[in-house]
């Protein structure tokens, strides 16, 4: 893509505006009005004011974007879409000030409780989750990996009573949405011609070392959305001419002008309104502007906001655990176990190293000069490859339970992760200096089960998180993910890295001195110590059978014991997948558009209107 200097040095300015004070900046007014112009003039105001519609999708992230697209091939359904963030700018599609998002009202800023196995060493002993707040959700503010997960995944989603989520069943709809930008793609598993554009990223020098050392250990580079997942892997990114590309920009400003579509941005969902009697959804309650609005659905409310707010407005509106609504003087509509199953994969960042070379990539050294600025700005920061192992705690060796992430890393990190002041010199004061590099693991299949809470009945207040990292009785967790530590050990090994001079600098584990080195009890020690979120929590809306004491929605996505009323986002998955969340999600939306025509196109009127309870849907839904 081509900038202009004037762009660039916008850019830059932008850069210290949200950078150096690492805080959230309103930027409301004449900046969103320059933003305006400077995203093509893109706006979301294109049907008339009305109060009803066919159809209400609350949150336009990953999945939300997807139904509102899809529903409103329609013509004759109107369609609200309501996001509680604001529109995308040219800031936020640029690659790579990707990492300054977080400090902005992008970003939701949420973090966990304190926990006792994790996230020790970091502020408060709280981890960080940054999730999307705009049009996108976190599409918006991710780092644009492009990964479907393994296919086993979708096969154990149908194995726990879920038919029509089997690898098979979803496919097409990965298929559906892509525009493939690929080079020697296996056109079994890529298509062109979809909203989302999929691209390769440039492959760095130490990229290329990177595989170079994956091949001694006898690992072969792969693309990892086919049925092959083990191995090491080139970055595919939702890029397009240069630009992050978001579900939103994807799927959303294609279809500006249509008749039977509104956007209305920066409107907080407070709750769904559910008759209390028939338990049926007919509309939303929302503020904007301060001033509260309703919204009335002739057919369905479809939840989209995301793994960490669908059961927040859930339980705003009645519907979740009875007693913990009542304690909340919120009057229970129907008890469910919303937010009491939540998945996340975890990660261990005590992983500093340096390099002899300058062959990562460096954001301070990007942002030097307006020329390397305009060279680099549509370059992914941070993850340069990364590589997925089935470690000797996987019980099947074809499906991987580590991935490791090769990170550049800089300083502004320390913004980001937050850890304290003592545990930051003794163990990641390293990417100060010198070439910083990490070899980063991660757990792909926890077992561990957290959960969330409401804060209180504000809508306003933050939900409260409580992952319960390394939770799991067995330890599978904690063993599994010191199985990846050893493997990225041995990889750093390599000959391949020793031609760069790779240096661990990891001084030892802060207060796990009394174990000895590379055993297990230091390995648990330095967990508790750096592990934190990565950032892909599922599974608080769980979709499920009838049976399964933990479900939230069926396999049709539908609220069990709530009429009109869907949840379609991360949030109904009901295992992780093998890591990134953007694509599942956006297959989640494609796959919720459909079911939600077939429903309406075909008449069909059972569920909605039966009053037998015999029908187990119907009793349920």
């Amino acid at each position: 893509m081509a900038f202009r200097g004037t762009r660039t040095q916008f850019l830059i300015l932008l850069f210290f505006a949200y950078g150096r004070g690492y805080a959230t900046v309103d930027t409301n007014g004449v900046f969103d009005e320059v933003m305006h112009i400077m995203n093509g003039g893109f706006k979301y105001t294109n049907v008339p004011d009305v109060e009803e519609y066919d159809f209400i999708v609350v949150g336009a992230g990953s999945a939300g974007s997807v139904i509102a697209n899809r529903l409103t091939e329609v013509h004759h359904w109107k369609v609200l879409l309501l996001e509680a963030g604001r529109r995308e700018t040219t800031f936020s599609k640029t690659p790579i000030l990707t990492p300054l998002l977080q400090f902005t009202d992008y970003n939701w800023g949420y973090t966990t409780e304190p926990t006792e196995k994790a996230c020790l060493g970091l502020l408060n002993g709280r981890c960080a989750w940054p999730r999307g707040k705009a049009l996108g959700g976190s599409s918006a503010i991710n780092y644009m990996m492009y990964v479907r997960g393994n296919p086993d995944d979708y096969d154990r989603w149908h194995s726990l009573g879920n038919p029509g989520w089997s690898y098979d069943d979803v496919l097409p709809y990965f298929l559906k949405s892509e525009d493939a930008n690929l080079a020697n793609a296996d056109p079994t598993y890529h298509r062109s011609g979809g909203y989302l554009r999929v691209s390769n990223t440039e492959v760095s020098e130490l990229a290329e070392v990177f595989f170079a050392a994956g091949r001694e250990l006898g690992y072969e580079k792969i693309d990892p959305n086919t049925r092959e997942q083990i191995g090491f892997c080139e970055v595919y990114a939702t890029v397009k001419d240069g630009y992050r590309q978001s579900v939103a920009s994807a799927f959303l400003e294609p279809m500006e002008k249509r008749a039977n579509l509104k956007i209305i941005t920066e409107a907080l969902v407070g709750k769904v309104l559910i008759d209390p009697i028939t338990r049926e959804a007919y509309g939303v309650e929302y503020v904007r502007d301060g001033k509260q609005f309703t919204a009335t659905a002739r057919k369905e409310v479809i939840i989209s906001a995301g793994a960490c707010n669908s059961p927040q407005i859930l339980m705003l509106s009645g519907v979740g655990p009875q007693q913990h609504l009542h304690d909340l003087g919120i009057k229970p509509i129907h008890d469910l176990p919303v937010g009491q199953t939540l998945y996340d994969h975890i990660v261990y960042i005590g992983t500093a190293m340096t390099i002899n070379t300058t062959t990562s990539f460096n954001i301070q050294a990007a942002l030097q000069s307006t020329k390397d600025l305009a060279k680099d700005l549509p370059r992914i920061p941070l993850v340069e490859a990364y590589a997925y192992i089935a470690t000797n705690e996987s019980e099947n060796k074809n499906y991987p339970d580590i991935e490791i992430h090769l990170v550049s890393l800089n300083p502004l990190l320390k913004h980001v992760l937050k850890p304290r002041e003592d545990v930051y010199q003794a163990m990641l004061s390293q990417i100060e200096k010198g070439n910083p590099i990490g070899l980063v693991p991660k757990l792909l299949h926890p077992k561990s089960v957290g959960y969330l809470r409401l804060k209180s009945s504000n809508p306003y207040d933050h939900p409260l998180f409580y992952p319960n990292y390394f939770s799991d009785p067995d330890d599978v967790d904690k063993r599994t993910l010191i199985a990846g530590m050893r493997f990225v050990h041995r990889l750093s090994k390599t000959d391949a890295f020793k031609k760069i001079d790779l240096q661990w600098h990891d001084r030892g584990a802060l207060g796990c001195e009394e174990f000895e080195d590379d055993s297990d009890e230091y390995w648990s020690c330095a967990l508790g110590l750096l592990s934190t979120s990565g950032l892909h929590q599922t599974s608080t809306c769980k979709m499920g059978p009838s049976d399964d004491p933990k479900a939230v929605v069926d396999h049709e996505l539908r609220v069990y014991g709530i009429r009109r009323l869907r949840v379609a986002d991360a949030s109904v998955i009901p295992i992780p997948t093998s890591d990134h969340l953007n694509a599942p999600t956006i297959m989640i939306g494609e796959k919720a558009a459909d079911l939600i025509k077939a429903y309406w196109k075909n008449g069909d009127q059972s569920c909605l209107d039966s009053e037998e309870d015999d029908n187990e849907i119907c009793h349920r839904f």
